[in-house]
């Protein structure tokens, strides 16, 4: 859905959620006014809300569809979706618990809140899974009709916590919203456990009302959703409305809340909600165009990349191609052998599929073909925890290969970056015929924030020549061609498209001979290739390193991937409470930038946060020589701002 900035404005500078928490009071200027049914309106500068319940209660489908509405009303956005890994975990228990925060605002915000100022909660084991991050005074609604003994005692109640006077420190509404579900809905013939599952329809009607958001949107949604059950489009789309007529007329609810757009956060242009996977997917079919190529996906389903591969499959009319292999080093030897005929080659994976791939991509690193291997990170080892987020596989792609097998890695630090990155991404590959590793992760892939849709005439131009015709002269003056004949600015070997009369040549994994690609054993050919292969990525053009240092600070913050939102909240804490940080933020992983160790060695102090036990702040110790000092985290949750805030903030004083 998209909506239109009407206005160009500075973005701003105030802190991300800067009070303790994320909580946030109406503000002492706001204004509270009665609203059309008679109840108060206060108007808030941002909210954070927690949609959570069991993993078969649709609060994913909920949270979405309250931020694309929150999306197309204007205001900024961010979202962090957060899941079990099981299909369908055990009914009612904490490790089944699914919850979907959303933060948004009237102007420009970097990360989904550190703590909800709502907390919907569907039933207890939502409630206790949740409660430690509710700040004291924040609104909880509870669905009262599934607080009954057996449910209680499944989480470790003893009592109900809504009886106990545990909850006296918020505000807390009780709601009987499956009671009220059924009854929105009995006029529809549907079963019982049937109607039952409408309850999340009601609870957004309910925040919809409390919120002013858009609905018709939603409703349009659920009809086109069950186009093919229309008795069941209504009855949600009755639910829906249910939930909005009673936040209207009960008293318990008594002032709802504006949230005005953030039209003075972005540049002038249409915008518009997108996740970083369907980002990421957009910026590859964007790519393949930009080179004039066709786009080839070989893939295997894994957790948290699927969706990539959902996504270009729909899409054959840009010339397309998509391939669910039977695993994963079926998925990489087909887009490799695609590249080699002459495609744009991509496969998608995450960590454990980075392990298997590994052979292939040294294979590609050998042929010098371009080929895109996009990592959604996730935590592990071995499966770890599929659903959840880490930055864990740099050095797994720095180096998880037999041999010197050098690939260049780039990293997008926003949902929204994952097109420029996608985009980034293939100009590398084609430019220096080399595999590329692009690493996003579970963060960034699930997360959504409002995109601004690029001009066409903006993106770069990608359109790459084939090899056409003999490329060197032998001593007696024949013309031949030479597979591995370099440019001398980019030392990118010719592409030359299987089938071309004349430019016949040998591939395979064993070392080639420089210039004529023929097989060869000779100990100082392979240390020419190796160095020379190596030297192709060193010399790969990125833009230097880009430090925000506006007060001559000592203290350096450099992150990397999805680190950015996290870390640039907590520096504009730091600075609103006047103390000096600079920032910066590496979107080129191998090769550096070139100005890097210059900028490391500008500052006293250099704090690296990482979801990893310290591997870029291991690569920058052993490169440049500098006690970068590591925070790390690998709970398979992003930083909070407070959290980085403080650290930071103790790296300073220290």
């Amino acid at each position: 859905m998209t909506s239109q900035v009407s206005s160009a404005a500075e973005k701003a500078d105030e802190a991300d959620d800067a009070v303790l928490g994320g909580q946030r009071a109406p503000e002492s200027g706001t204004t509270g006014t009665p609203g059309g049914d008679g109840k108060e309106v206060r108007r808030l500068d941002r909210v954070i809300i927690r949609f959570a319940g069991d993993s078969g209660d649709g609060m994913q489908l909920t949270g979405d569809r309250f931020t694309s509405e929150t999306a197309s009303f204007g205001n900024d956005l961010s979202t962090l979706p957060n899941f079990p890994a099981e299909i369908r975990a055990p009914a009612g228990t904490l490790p089944g618990v699914s919850s979907f925060q959303l933060h948004f605002a009237d102007h420009d915000i970097l990360t989904p809140g550190d703590a909800p100022n709502v907390l919907v909660a569907m039933n207890p084991a939502a409630l206790k899974a949740n409660i430690a991050d509710v700040p004291r005074g924040a609104e909880i609604i509870v669905n009262t009709d599934e607080f009954t003994k057996r449910p209680m005692a499944k989480v470790g109640y003893t009592t109900s916590p809504l009886e106990d006077g545990s909850l006296e420190a918020y505000n807390v509404h009780p709601v009987p919203l499956t009671t009220l579900t059924i009854e929105a809905l009995k006029d529809f013939g549907l079963p019982r456990r049937e109607a039952e599952r409408s309850k999340n329809m009601f609870a957004l009607g309910l925040l919809s009302w409390m919120y002013h958001r858009p609905t018709e949107g939603t409703e349009t949604f659920l009809r086109q959703k069950f186009a093919k059950k229309p008795q069941i489009a209504e009855a949600n789309v009755a639910a829906f409305r249910a939930g909005w007529n009673f936040g209207e007329t009960t008293e318990d609810f008594a002032v709802s809340y504006e949230v005005a757009p953030a039209s003075q956060a972005f540049p002038t242009g249409t915008y518009r909600n997108i996740s970083g996977n369907l980002a990421l997917s957009y910026g590859l079919i964007a790519a393949g165009q930009l080179a004039q190529l066709p786009l080839y996906l070989g893939s295997y389903p894994i957790t948290p990349a699927s969706d990539i591969l959902h996504e270009l499959s729909r899409h054959k009319n840009f010339g397309v191609r998509t391939f669910q292999a039977e695993d994963e080093i079926a998925g990489i030897g087909a887009a490799l052998g695609a590249a080699f005929g002459g495609a744009l080659g991509i496969t998608t994976t995450s960590g454990p599929g980075v392990a298997l791939k590994s052979e292939t991509i040294g294979l590609a690193v050998s042929l010098e073909l371009p080929l895109l291997i996009i990592d959604i990170q996730r935590g592990g080892p071995s499966t770890g925890l599929p659903t959840k987020t880490e930055q864990a596989d740099l050095l797994q792609a720095m180096y998880g290969r037999n041999g010197e097998a050098p690939v260049p890695i780039v990293a997008p630090q926003t949902p929204a970056d994952c097109f420029d990155a996608a985009i980034e991404a293939a100009r590398i590959a084609l430019t220096y015929r080399t595999p590329v590793f692009l690493l996003s992760d579970g963060y960034l892939a699930n997360g959504s924030e409002p995109w601004r849709i690029p001009e066409t005439d903006s993106l770069p131009d990608l359109a790459t020549p084939f090899a056409s015709g003999p490329n060197h002269t032998l001593a007696d003056g024949t013309e031949v061609f030479w597979p591995y004949k370099r440019d001398p600015q980019t030392l990118a070997r010719p592409w030359a498209v299987p089938g071309t009369p004349g430019l016949e040549h040998r591939i395979g994994g064993i070392e080639k001979q420089d210039g004529t690609g023929n097989i060869s054993y000779d100990p100082a050919n392979h240390d020419f290739m190796v160095r020379v292969r190596q030297a192709k990525v060193d010399g790969i053009e990125v833009p230097d390193l880009s430090v925000d240092d506006p007060a001559d600070a000592r203290t350096l913050v450099l992150g990397w991937g999805s680190t950015y939102g996290p870390i640039t909240a907590a520096v504009r804490r730091l600075r609103a409470e006047g103390l000096p940080i600079a920032q910066a933020h590496l979107r080129h992983l191998n090769p550096f930038p070139r100005n890097l160790g210059e900028v490391l060695k500008r500052y006293d102090k250099v704090v690296v946060p990482e979801m990893n036990l310290g591997q870029l702040a291991m690569l920058l110790r052993a490169k440049y020589l500098v006690d970068a000092h590591s925070y790390n985290q690998v709970n398979g949750m992003p930083f909070k701002a407070e959290q980085l805030a403080t650290a930071l903030k103790e790296a300073i004083d220290a």
